[in-house]
């Protein structure tokens, strides 16, 4: 007999993608009336950070919305966006942004707890390191449990992989 149907809940962005809706903004930025003269740019600030800057802090925001809008275009949910607040340097204002990652252990915890409180019995979710795994008898009760979580608000975003 087979293990127990399972699949994974995970947080993961493709790198790839959100390089590409970076590439996509920094053209824009380039191309727009409205972010002319004003230094508005975006770039790779390290791994798994962005930083947005211009000379006026109205278009430090625009230019974030611009890359949110790009992000969004590409199937990337804003939930993975740690946009800071706009920070002064001079007489430039910068917003530092963070893609995230994983699944933190609070989250995971409060994920794990939704489903023993609220799915249905005899399904388990285990935390491995920055991802879930979750176990039933039935494929019918992982549905509901996808669903289930579907309906929750987490501020993360979710992925289901691995169903089995």
């Amino acid at each position: 007999m087979a293990a127990n149907p399972s699949f994974d809940i995970v947080s993961k962005v493709d790198r790839q993608e959100v390089d590409n809706a970076l590439h996509q903004a920094e053209k824009e930025l380039g191309t727009r009336f409205d972010f002319r003269d004003t230094g508005a740019s975006i770039a790779w600030a390290g791994e798994e950070g962005v930083t947005v800057q211009a000379s006026t802090e109205d278009r430090a925001k625009a230019a974030l919305d611009v890359f949110k809008e790009k992000l969004v275009k590409r199937n990337i949910s804003l939930k993975s966006l740690d946009a800071g607040e706009p920070k002064s340097s001079g007489k430039i204002y910068k917003i530092d942004c963070k893609i995230i990652q994983g699944i933190d252990q609070e989250k995971a915890k409060a994920i794990s707890k939704k489903i023993r409180d609220e799915g249905p019995k005899g399904v388990q979710a285990q935390i491995q390191g920055d991802q879930l795994r979750v176990t039933g008898k039935k494929k019918d009760d992982l549905q509901e449990v996808i669903a289930l979580l579907k309906g929750g608000d987490f501020d993360v975003a979710l992925q289901f992989t691995n169903y089995r």
